[in-house]
């Protein structure tokens, strides 16, 4: 143990010391950006949404990499941001239920795993995460949102807000944190946008989604949502001169993507691509060329591929990928929603090749259940009320069924809007039982925490130490019921039923 220790420690000097002779011989290593937009599907230009503009966003793409099936692990904020500033699954550490480190239980990061920013800081990098928006141009002095489910201090991660605060000659790690599609929700940040903006797609202009009611409210909230899309575009674009004017421009690889999908009724906290297909760009044309690629990319893959591109080792630990590396590449994604916020639930989901498999393991219970987030959103109300008077037609009534399926399969190429469910189809067996068998090796693979019930388990306890008498006798049917899981899990990955 102590030669395992040693060895690691002289890792660690070496790259220190090797940044910061970097540093003193003047070369230079890239500055990394995100920019990590909320709660915004894939609705830029350059990906043919065609009531929009978006010329800074789609500059980024026609000149960087950007990949069209790219995946959050999480489609809710805290999971999801969990996820991207480790590189590890958040069912994976513990951070899979929705803002569940704020209150007498703290999740601590166990092992080696540590913070992105902790690991550019201890390669010698200036560290920084901001917020910005468009009403305050000249003020780059705000932290921005971090949101992570585990115990952790501001100071260990980050310098400062501005990267403009680091040393002559070093290189930044830097996060911009946008509002996104939020600013529809937020009647100041509303009146904000419309008054910010030329032109203003018009809720007339819109075309819904099949899944949703032609409604109104819902035409006029997804208007605001498009405009809150070129609202955000002028944001990037008001953040590219800032690197312009600093010199900054030509070598910083910027990262464009967004936290998880749109705040509606099938978007954010499901598994579908309304909720968890996201933008995602790698811009540095110094070294990559411009391309459109259809490789699937996890959002966490952000950590190892920036890592990558700054030349710092990847961590053995971190289950993130270089995208860049080709013997790397992921032959499926995996997608996970836990409780948010007081509405407990557990989904599992593989998208592979062009099919979706979602795992419902709640399924007794509607897709809509009561949540105090969604039900205060203006299309909620409107929603529930024309599915009580029955105006809703059989594809947007899917959402109030009394139950769920407990499987979902989904052929995106022919059903892009994931409205067929294929699972109980003979012709599709075949399929069904290869990415269940998928989603069970890698719940088993990658230790999904959401295995075990929130209330019984401390996420740094063994399964062992789960299932102790004590709890047994305390908990004696979430024991049960994670045995059941446990059981069915390893049935379904030895034979896919």
């Amino acid at each position: 143990m102590g030669k395992i220790f040693l060895i690691s420690l002289l890792f660690i000097c070496f790259q220190q010391t090797a940044a910061a002779e970097q540093i003193r011989s003047g070369e230079q290593r890239p500055n990394i950006l995100w920019l990590v937009i909320e709660d915004m599907s894939s609705h830029f230009a350059y990906q043919g949404e065609k009531l929009v503009s978006t010329p800074n966003v789609d500059k980024l793409a026609n000149n960087g990499v950007n990949y069209s099936n790219a995946y959050v692990t999480a489609p809710v904020c805290s999971a999801s941001r969990s996820a991207m500033i480790t590189g590890m699954y958040q069912t994976s550490i513990g951070a899979h239920n929705h803002r569940s480190s704020r209150g007498k239980f703290q999740i601590k990061l166990q092992g080696d795993i540590k913070t992105l920013p902790e690991i550019f800081r201890d390669n010698g990098y200036f560290t920084s995460n901001m917020s910005f928006s468009a009403d305050k141009p000249n003020k780059w002095d705000r932290y921005g949102k971090e949101d992570y489910n585990f115990q952790y201090d501001r100071k260990t991660l980050y310098d400062n807000a501005d990267w403009s605060k680091k040393d002559k000659g070093q290189a930044f790690f830097a996060q911009i944190q946008l509002r996104g599609g939020k600013i529809r929700n937020v009647p100041s940040w509303l009146k904000e946008m419309n008054a910010g903006l030329d032109s203003l797609i018009k809720a007339n202009q819109v075309t819904l989604p099949p899944y949703y009611p032609d409604h109104p409210v819902i035409r006029q909230g997804w208007a605001d949502y498009l405009n809150s899309v070129q609202y955000t575009d002028m944001e990037v674009g008001l953040i590219i001169k800032r690197l312009e004017k600093l010199g900054d421009l030509e070598n910083t690889v910027i990262i464009v993507t967004t936290d998880h999908g749109i705040s509606h009724a099938r978007g954010k906290q499901f598994l579908y691509d309304e909720g968890s297909r996201i933008p995602f760009i790698v811009h540095y044309p110094q070294k990559l060329k411009a391309s459109t690629e259809d490789k699937l990319v996890a959002h966490i893959d952000m950590a190892a591929t920036s890592l990558a591109l700054a030349n710092i080792a990847v961590p053995n630990w971190m289950q993130a990928k270089s995208i860049f590396n080709n013997e790397q590449q992921r032959s499926y994604v995996a997608l996970a929603r836990d409780r948010c916020d007081e509405t407990v639930d557990r989904i599992r989901g593989i998208r592979m090749g062009n099919w979706k498999y979602i795992r419902n393991f709640h399924n007794k219970r509607p897709h809509l259940q009561p949540s105090a987030y969604k039900d205060s959103k203006p299309f909620m109300p409107v929603m529930r009320q024309l599915h009580k008077d029955g105006k809703l037609n059989a594809t947007q009534a899917l959402l109030f069924a009394p139950q769920r399926p407990a499987e979902e399969l989904y052929n995106l190429d022919k059903d892009p809007f994931e409205i067929n469910n294929l699972a109980g189809s003979e012709a599709h067996t075949a399929k069904l039982v290869e990415l269940r068998k998928v989603l069970a090796n890698w719940i088993i693979q990658t230790d999904d925490k959401g295995r075990f019930p929130e209330s019984a388990i401390s996420y740094d306890q063994s399964l062992e130490a789960y299932l102790t008498p004590r709890l047994r006798k305390k908990h004696p049917a979430q024991v049960a019921e994670a045995e059941k899981n446990i059981k069915l899990m390893k049935k379904w990955a030895a034979d896919g039923i």
